[in-house]
């Protein structure tokens, strides 16, 4: 009996190899189940791989994040020290990147709003050579560093959001190349800033318009006010949501027009008949949880699709548990009650850019009494769909 068994394993063996080198709806139902990094590896097996494992790449628009918080127990950062091998398990070839990070990361200082105190120093992944190692060659990347940090947990489309004011936290929102949706990054400092610089990055004069996520950095140096107004001011009257903040700096992409600790601005504009955006603004009249969760609700009239649809959350420094009397995550929970299927993500920064507006497929509706975009001491909270 054992004889005929022996003799049958190699005729499975064949029959086995014969199936994934040429029956493509079967290697096309395995490759499924294989991370995006491993994917593009076990394509160069065969032709019939390569072109099952492009169908397969199709197929996988849905955005994605990695995250983490908490002390770290080695010398890297909590969220730096996870980011490599997190991203190894994703089902996703990103072509945007939108990166934060505590202050931390950058200068070893924890930010507290009470006091700032040093810390002993964490090191991240910084520089462009190990970006450009963990994400795809021709992925845009854009990361920030800023005093505190709103995130969702990986993994978990329901998850409740925390927000982090003090510690070690961070979070990549991966997102895919979808038809129908263009997403465009932007960068720009005093020498580059222009109206025709802005024309070429789609803020302006571009019809197809439809949200703006953009932070202004060092925006406190002689001259950062001037600058932020010549940034919003083309923009005010755009049909666009626009929405942001202020922080402290950037660590990609790597900044060569300008001296290390000059302001600037970096974001995305997105543009397409497919992105939605709705945004309102939490004002300082607004000072406990229920109003924090009936301004929320108003997001609500928007009916943004929750498929591919992220909240993002700017807000002071000011504000958060020191503002809500002791009371921790108010606003997070808020939007969380709100739209439990609805990952949240953002920051604590010096300052807020945004309004009350709802942006659809084929109107725009503002609140024109409010209609400014700097703020102080507020939270905007968005709505982005991204097709």
């Amino acid at each position: 009996m054992s004889e005929s068994l022996d003799f049958c394993e190699p005729f499975q063996d064949n029959k086995a190899a014969y199936v994934l080198s040429n029956v493509a709806e079967v290697v096309e139902r395995v490759l499924m189940f294989i991370p995006t990094k491993s994917l593009l590896r076990v394509a160069s097996v065969c032709r019939l791989w390569r072109n099952c494992a492009r169908r397969v790449l199709r197929t996988q628009q849905h955005l994605t994040w990695v995250s983490a918080s908490g002390p770290s127990t080695t010398e890297l950062h909590s969220f730096c020290s996870i980011l490599a091998e997190e991203v190894e398990k994703v089902f996703l070839l990103p072509k945007t990147v939108l990166m934060m990070v505590d202050c931390e990361a950058l200068t070893g200082q924890e930010y507290c709003y009470e006091q700032s105190k040093a810390k002993k120093s964490r090191q991240c992944m910084s520089t462009a050579e190990e970006l450009n190692q963990i994400f795809p060659k021709g992925c845009d990347i854009v990361g920030i560093a800023t005093p505190g940090i709103v995130l969702t947990p990986t993994g978990s489309w329901t998850g409740a959001p925390k927000e982090y004011q003090e510690g070690e936290a961070g979070f990549a929102v991966m997102l895919p190349n979808t038809d129908g949706v263009h997403i465009k990054p932007f960068h720009f400092c005093k020498k580059t800033i222009s109206l025709e610089a802005m024309k070429e990055a789609g803020l302006v004069d571009n019809p197809e318009l439809r949200v703006v996520v953009m932070f202004i950095y060092e925006a406190y140096k002689s001259g950062g006010a001037r600058f932020l107004s010549q940034i919003l001011e083309p923009l005010t009257n755009s049909k666009a949501l626009i929405a942001g903040g202020l922080v402290e700096g950037v660590f990609y992409p790597p900044r060569d027009c300008c001296s290390k600790g000059s302001y600037g601005v970096i974001g995305l504009a997105l543009s397409g008949r497919k992105v939605q955006g709705a945004s309102v603004l939490l004002d300082q009249d607004v000072g406990t949880a229920k109003e924090a969760e009936a301004t929320v609700r108003r997001l609500k009239a928007a009916r943004i699709p929750e498929r591919n649809t992220l909240g993002f959350m700017f807000a002071c420094v000011g504000r958060g548990q020191n503002y809500y009397h002791n009371q921790h995550n108010v606003e997070a929970d808020a939007f969380h009650k709100v739209f439990p299927n609805t990952p949240l993500f953002g920051l604590f920064g010096n300052g807020e850019i945004g309004c009350d507006r709802i942006v659809k497929d084929d109107y725009t509706l503002c609140n024109s009494d409010s209609d400014t975009l700097q703020h102080e001491y507020t939270t905007v909270m968005t709505l982005v769909h991204f097709g």
